[in-house]
This record gives structure tokens, sequence and C-alpha cells, in this order.
């Protein structure tokens, strides 16, 4: 089966969160044009979907793009370094959740959907830091497989001035 669990992982922040007091701050705007294209996950909290006892993610990417419904088609792919390498892939929609699309709602098993919330933006897009408002999902996205130590510095500290125990995140391995 192609679609796997690896995309639970939106499903799975629960039900949609409306910012407010003790809720991570967003970006405020993201252009959905220039955010579209292939990002390359550099770091992420351990999920279930993406690390467990079957399965270990490496050599992540989701690629965005517009649809001419409004939406976003998501297509999530890794490698399990747990089954010889197999592909896993996952295909959803995404639809703004707010009037600047740094709120997102994604769904890869309709009709749930999970909150995906731009809280760090790299002002000519080469870098974002997506996390969910309950600040138990966590990932820094790259446009580029190797993400420069600097780039990365600055991605940890915007997601730790909002709350995320940085602790917790683990640098994904990267081929190519």
């Amino acid at each position: 089966m192609r679609r796997t669990v690896l995309a639970t992982a939106l499903l799975l922040a629960g039900c949609a969160t409306e910012p407010g007091p003790g809720t991570p701050r967003t970006v405020g705007q993201v252009d959905l044009v220039r955010y579209e294209g292939v990002w390359f996950e550099a770091a992420r909290f351990p999920t279930s979907f993406q690390d467990s006892a079957r399965v270990r993610c490496e050599e992540v990417s989701a690629t965005y793009a517009r649809r001419p419904d409004g939406r976003v088609s998501v297509v999530n792919r890794c490698n399990n370094a747990l089954d010889g390498g197999a592909e896993r892939v996952a295909e959803g929609v995404a639809r703004s959740a707010s009037p600047g699309n740094d709120r997102l709602r994604v769904s890869f098993f309709w009709p749930f959907f999970g909150d995906y919330w731009v809280i760090g933006l790299e002002p000519d897009y080469r870098w974002a830091v997506v996390g969910a408002p309950g600040r138990d999902y966590l990932w820094i996205l790259s446009r580029e497989r190797a993400m420069s130590d600097a780039d990365y510095a600055a991605a940890v500290a915007i997601a730790a001035r909002e709350g995320f125990d940085t602790s917790r995140l683990r640098r994904t391995r990267q081929g190519g």
C-alpha cells in the first residue's frame, strides 16, 4: 500500500487550534506560489509515523503544488532505512486556514485534517520551520538537501523562541 502512516503526521495533530495566548506565533504571510516545490527535511521531532520499530524515515522530502481549486497538493516521500531503503509515499491536500496562508489545514485521510503552522520562514524561502500549535510536532525544512549550520541554528532559535523543546529535534539523513 503506497499510502503510508507517514501521512498521518498532521492527522495526529488533532483538531484545528485557533491562535491565542500560549500558541506559537506564525510568520503572518506565506506566498504559496513561492512556497511551491520541493522541500527537504533537515530535522524533525521523532514521530510514530516516521520513527518506530518498523520505520526510520531518511531522505525525507515534501513537494507542494497549487491546485486549480485553490488548495495545495502535498506529496511526502521518505526512504525507510529499516526496510532496505524502500520508498514510502503519502499524498494529501492542504487548504489555508488564515488570511496570510501561514496556518494550513492538511489532510491525508479525508475527512481528518491537522494543523500545519509556518512559524519561521527565511525571506528568500530557502528554509522554513513548521509546527503544530500544541508544540508536539516540529519540522525544519530546507530547499537544499544540506542546510548550512548557520541557517539550521537560525531555524532552531525560532522554534525555541516559540516554546518548542528543541532538544527533541533529530537531524534527518539526506542522501545525494
